[in-house]
């Protein structure tokens, strides 16, 4: 005995009176109903119709016109039918219930609603209005099933409808909700359970263009291992999936002797959006001795064309979403910077005001006196030159008209500079401040923007000399040569210099060092205005070394253990001659 349709078929076929060809009035079809007769007392059928008449082979004349109750159609359990018929006769009430049929070897479980049909005013009810449809059917077959055996016509028609059924319910619960979880699950979930299917997985591809797929949500029986968080799935050792994305069309394969019960059966079939594949729905059941139709293939086509849809448009709402997100980000980081770059203006131009007010009013009781407010003023003008500069650089890189013109920088000179202006700063806050360069015999040089190259350094100590409460400030050199020599605006240079920048400093926690190099951004705001500055020299310094032919690199443990940054740039020519103390320092092993 199997079961071709179950009990959560429940409402799972609409009514379909206009392909009845049996006998019938003209009003039927408006009943709502797959199965409408009438009966007596006696439950003999005055009328009776059935949309699956032709396909059960049921005489639906013979059933009437037979008087003495002999047909084959008719309850199972026919005492308490009739006792049911007598009590709505009698209450003139109607009653819903469900109730069991038999046609010759084979059982309907029908819904049924009987109504008494009234009558004249002062006679006895005797006979009733019977509407109904079918919710299950059981048919006898042989116990071995044959793996060419066809469907009947009544198996087609209930798996069709119960299967629009089912692609009408997905979609509709696809249609509710944007969010790629819920529609991802939820499709697994109602294909394995109405169609008790051994697995259902979705699949999405892993990345853009990859030839692998990622198990996104998944149903499967008790007894199985899910695949979910497992590796991903290659597209090139599973013909079926690079078939079903190649073509768009369902793809059915099998699985002979899986089981000693029978063969595993596999569809997969593409979802895809604008004839572009966007996922995989793969279905495993274990063959019911039956293939798939044409009609079903179909449908299981347009089943993934309507996820596909809703997989892309709950994608480009999350994309949405995300870019919402990062443009209130930003607008957030911009005011945030401007409230900073405008308290860093407003600092110096008020003590310059100040000085120059204090000078003018006659409140310098000297020279030596007054010569020093104009010191301080100068100073405080130098400091806001700087932020007026910084501000320049950023609109210029950010329009990208930031052009710079490269020439050989002797690197000795560049530091000696550098130790100039740095050290008495590093000096006034009680901090060690060292420079090494690597021990050679010969110039090193390298192929940069001198003023450029002088502002990076003076962002990154400035910042190092800022952050350092206690211990201090190194500044190192090294080289890094390469086998294969480096590319840089259409020049060939045989390695480059990186420089490294370390403090001792309050240093910078993991999650937040992903921050630092982002224009407006600042790791913390509220650090900005306690120690000063408009969040930028980072971010310049990074866009200023990458123009150079380089690259920038943080490195912290966390918060109160220092920082490290250092940058690369371009080696103009390799040093003839390198002292043998310090040939270590020298990095030869990068390709």
């Amino acid at each position: 005995m199997t079961i071709i349709a179950n009990s959560q078929l429940a409402n799972a076929f609409p009514p379909n009176l206009e392909s009845i060809t049996s006998k019938t009035d003209g009003s039927l079809p408006t009943l709502g109903a797959e199965l409408v007769y009438t009966q007596d007392a006696a439950g003999r059928y005055l009328t009776f119709c059935w949309q699956y008449s032709d396909l059960l082979g049921l005489n639906t004349e013979k059933i009437v016109d037979d008087l003495n109750q002999a047909q084959t159609f008719g309850p199972v359990d026919k005492v308490s039918y009739l006792e049911r018929l007598h009590r709505i006769l009698t209450s003139l009430i109607p009653e819903r219930f469900q109730c069991w049929f038999s046609y010759h070897q084979e059982l309907f479980e029908l819904e049924l609603v009987i109504s008494p049909i009234m009558p004249s005013l002062g006679t006895a009810a005797t006979t009733v209005l019977v509407m109904g449809r079918l919710l299950q059917a059981t048919l006898n077959k042989k116990q071995v099933c044959v793996a060419s055996r066809k469907p009947t016509q009544i198996e087609l028609v209930l798996r069709s409808q119960q299967h629009q059924k089912l692609v009408n319910r997905i979609t509709r619960n696809i249609r509710r909700t944007l969010d790629l979880d819920i529609i991802w699950q939820q499709t697994v979930d109602s294909l394995g359970k109405a169609l008790r299917l051994e697995r259902c997985i979705i699949c999405r591809p892993y990345q853009p263009c990859s030839s692998k797929v990622k198990v996104m949500a998944e149903y499967h029986q008790p007894e199985l291992t899910s695949m979910l968080g497992s590796e991903e799935i290659d597209i090139d050792s599973e013909p079926a999936f690079a078939q079903a994305l190649a073509t768009l069309e369902p793809v059915v394969i099998e699985v002979p002797g899986y089981t000693e019960s029978g063969r595993q059966k596999t569809l997969v079939v593409a979802t895809c959006y604008q004839d572009q594949a966007n996922g995989l729905v793969a279905l495993t059941w274990q063959d019911e001795c039956y293939t798939l139709t044409e009609s079903e293939l179909e449908l299981a086509k347009e089943a993934a064309d309507q996820l596909g849809t809703a997989i892309a448009h709950a994608t480009l709402y999350k994309e949405l979403e995300a870019a919402r997100q990062k443009a209130e980000e930003a607008s957030r980081l911009k005011s945030e910077f401007l409230a900073n770059v405008s308290h860093e203006i407003r600092t110096p131009l008020n003590g310059m005001i100040g000085f120059l007010k204090l000078i003018l009013e006659g409140m310098a009781d000297d020279p030596e006196e007054q010569n020093q407010f104009l010191t301080e003023a100068h100073q405080l003008s130098i400091h806001l030159l700087n932020i007026i500069n910084d501000i320049l650089d950023i609109a210029k890189i950010e329009a990208g008209k930031m052009e710079l013109t490269y020439a050989p920088v002797k690197l000795d000179e560049l530091f000696s500079d550098v130790e100039n202006f740095m050290r008495p700063q590093a000096e006034m806050r009680n901090l060690s401040f060292r420079m090494q360069m690597p021990a050679t015999s010969d110039e090193i040089i390298v192929q940069s923007n001198y003023q450029r190259l002088l502002q990076v350094m003076m962002n990154l100590l400035g910042n190092a000399i800022k952050f350092t409460h206690e211990g201090g400030v190194t500044v190192s050199a090294d080289l890094v040569l390469k086998k294969a020599k480096a590319n840089f605006q259409g020049q060939q240079f045989p390695g480059m210099v990186r420089v490294r920048v370390a403090d001792t400093g309050i240093g910078v926690s993991l999650d937040k060092q992903d921050k630092l190099f982002q224009l407006f951004s600042q790791v913390d705001g509220s650090r900005t205005r306690q120690y000063g500055g408009t969040g930028l020299g980072l971010a310049i310094s990074q866009k200023l070394v990458e123009a150079m032919g380089g690259e920038v690199h943080f490195y912290s443990l966390g918060e109160g253990l220092g920082s490290t940054v250092t940058f690369t740039v371009p080696l103009y020519q390799q040093p003839v001659i390198l002292s043998s103390s310090d040939s270590d320092s020298i990095n030869s092993c990068e390709c």
